[in-house]
């Protein structure tokens, strides 16, 4: 409840009967124990009436679903994100020690496919998510209209967060020089995916490294990692390259903290045909093929660790809430209660979990402060 004191309630004086910290707090139990909308957190939340008297003050008992649609539609989006990452702070999440390579940021975008509302012309909503791959946290977001927004929307999320001593990976919609100026003036570090909406330095970035690649780098000094991944009787491999950013590259200086420029080669087999795809990036990081590996493998797990759990556990492809705010909130709150749900120790799915915090108060209690009660 305490986080939730500095949050400025939008609603108006006159007829107020709930408490903004106690309508939030129900919310946040709510979704954990699967409530997907309004209906279903008051519905929640009169089930457990007497659970919730213990520790809220509920002056004039349940709130009804209008008051969570109303309040959570009001409520700035970015001071309610604020008041969680003060929460998440207090948890302890962040002391556990790092991968021997630094703290690593992912940023990435995902659609939320019914969301759009074709009777005032809007499409779909776009939110961009800063994720802490080592923790499995969300660190943020930015809702826009569109994918294409993402260059817009990526710099707001990098005022909000911190990026100190940190390796922050994103994909080429937000390979730009300002991004990557913004990271750095962070006292962080990039690899930023390159393609060809960068035009020239694309080009002489992947005839570079091709030329090299031919000639397994006989004349240019270069780190570099190998991995073989087997399963499902299929094995693939990945090789990644990584050499000092020449000063002759298109645009070069223009790259605040341009060290070097790496390759990343998927070598699989498919339907009894050898393939491979290549895929090119921008780094501040010096030479270590290790490093970097781990810095693109991690990327790439956001889809798995973060919007495929989404998906899958929250159904939120399938979320037809219209109000932007109210589903900017509440898509901050899946975000949220999911970081709380994989740090929980069960070996459950993150699904079961959320049904056992809707069967048990106490398993609830547990995922909700990170420890046994």
């Amino acid at each position: 409840l305490r986080f939730f004191d500095d949050l400025p309630d939008p609603r108006s004086n006159v007829n107020r009967l709930h408490r903004l910290g106690d309508v939030i707090v129900i919310a946040v139990c709510a979704v954990i124990a699967t409530a997907d909308g309004p209906t279903a957190i008051a519905n929640w939340a009169k089930l457990n009436d007497v659970w919730l008297r213990r520790h809220l003050a509920l002056p004039n008992g349940i709130p009804g679903k209008d008051t969570f649609r109303r309040v959570l539609g009001l409520v700035n989006p970015s001071a309610f994100q604020e008041c969680f990452q003060q929460w998440l702070v207090s948890l302890n999440l962040f002391t556990d020690s790092e991968s021997e390579f630094g703290r690593h940021v992912a940023i990435d975008g995902k659609t939320l496919r019914r969301s759009h509302d074709q009777k005032n012309g809007l499409g779909p909503m776009h939110i961009v998510s800063a994720w802490a791959s080592d923790h499995g946290i969300t660190l943020g977001q930015v809702a826009t209209d569109e994918k294409s927004n993402e260059i817009t929307a990526i710099p707001q999320l990098l005022e909000v967060i911190d990026v100190e001593d940190a390796i922050v990976t994103i994909d080429a919609a937000g390979c730009q020089k300002n991004i990557a100026a913004q990271i750095v003036q962070g006292k962080g570090d990039y690899v930023l995916a390159l393609k060809g909406n960068q035009g020239k330095l694309f080009d002489d970035v992947r005839l570079l490294l091709g030329c090299h690649m031919r000639d397994d780098f006989a004349d240019c000094p270069v780190s570099r990692h190998v991995e073989v991944e087997k399963g499902h009787g299929r094995q693939e491999e990945r090789r990644y390259y990584q050499i000092t950013a020449p000063s002759y590259l298109h645009g070069r200086s223009e790259w605040k903290g341009l060290k070097t420029i790496g390759a990343a080669v998927r070598i699989y087999e498919e339907n009894g045909v050898r393939k491979s795809d290549t895929r090119y990036y921008l780094s501040s990081l010096r030479r270590n093929g290790e490093r970097f590996a781990n810095a693109v493998r991690n990327h790439w797990g956001i889809e798995n660790s973060l919007h495929w759990s989404l998906d899958m556990t929250y159904r939120e492809d399938e979320s037809r809430v219209r109000n932007r705010t109210f589903a900017e909130n509440l898509s901050w709150l899946r975000r949220f209660t999911l970081s709380l749900i994989k740090q929980h120790p069960g070996k459950e799915s993150y699904i079961m979990k959320r049904r056992m915090a809707g069967w048990s108060v106490d398993f609830l209690m547990e995922v909700l402060t990170g420890k046994s009660t």
